[in-house]
């Protein structure tokens, strides 16, 4: 199997190898649009409606929303002019994870010493309560010896910290754990066999067909296109995104090739005892 979490962690999985591995990337270049879209849109009309009224004022709001929003939209043009950084590949038969490390060179660690971490912040202001926060999936190095600046490995995902980084986390281990039928399929968002404008309208069907036109139309139709720029988004995954990058180290090809059953990899024997108690946990606090 190969699980995506592309643009904005959503997760799809592919029929080919859907047993052996899955990929998980975490090149998030739809989330810094619909992030940069509306600052832009806000700098905007706030130097348009003061250029009325007070025109030095909108000069200056739209100098300042200029190099505020201009600077991470320089490195976003200059993301898109690079490769799309290389996926990591957990091989659920022998229970190891493949990371890719620059560009020539990669690690293969056991499954058991993956570190995941959830981190969430808080802050208050006069606009109300705002949460933020990522999960960190961290690999260590399998060279003992490697230098201490080499010794750690992190990927990284925007999704929103809490239950969104925790359900992150729960796809990649639902599937190394329990198998590929615990993880939703959305391969169809890969393939775009149709058009930006058919694709997105599809996307709207589907929401009205979940939700009703009211919500889909107001929700996908105008804050989708008009507030963050979903088009856009469409168009810049398709240029980096279709096909999503591969591993393509010869080692790691036949690395990533099935078992046989029997030598597939097992738990170890500290892990079943670690999840033997953490049941036996769960089930003294249900009863």
């Amino acid at each position: 199997m190969m699980l995506r979490l592309q643009f904005n962690n959503r997760v799809a999985l592919s029929s080919c190898n859907r047993h052996v591995y899955m990929d998980v990337g975490s090149y998030a270049v739809g989330s810094v649009v619909m992030v940069l879209w509306p600052s832009v849109l806000l700098f905007f009309a706030m130097s348009c409606y003061f250029l009325e009224t007070l025109p030095e004022l909108g000069l200056y709001i739209a100098i300042g929303g200029s190099v505020i929003v201009g600077i991470p939209i320089l490195m976003l043009v200059n993301a898109l002019f690079r490769p799309a950084p290389m996926p990591a590949r957990f091989n659920r038969q022998r229970r190891e994870v493949c990371i890719p490390v620059g560009a020539v060179d990669y690690w293969i660690v056991p499954w058991e010493t993956v570190i995941a971490k959830a981190t969430e912040h808080q802050s208050i202001s006069q606009a109300g309560r705002h949460t933020s926060g990522m999960l960190e999936v961290t690999f260590e190095n399998p060279d003992k010896y490697a230098l201490s600046n080499l010794r750690f490995c992190t990927f990284s995902f925007a999704c929103g910290g809490g239950r969104s980084a925790m359900a992150v986390w729960e796809c990649m281990r639902s599937y190394m754990e329990i198998g590929p039928e615990a993880v939703v399929d959305e391969t169809a968002r890969f393939l775009r066999p149709k058009g930006v404008l058919a694709t997105y309208m599809k996307v709207i069907v589907d929401a009205a067909n979940k939700r009703g036109w009211v919500l889909a139309l107001l929700w996908e139709g105008f804050f989708g296109i008009f507030i963050f720029n979903m088009l856009l988004v469409e168009v810049l995954e398709r240029l980096k995104l279709n096909p999503p990058p591969d591993l393509t180290y010869p080692d790691i090809i036949e690395w990533s090739k099935p078992l046989p059953p029997e030598q597939w990899a097992k738990r170890s024997p500290e892990l079943e005892l670690a999840i033997a108690r953490r049941e036996a946990e769960l089930a003294a606090q249900a009863g």
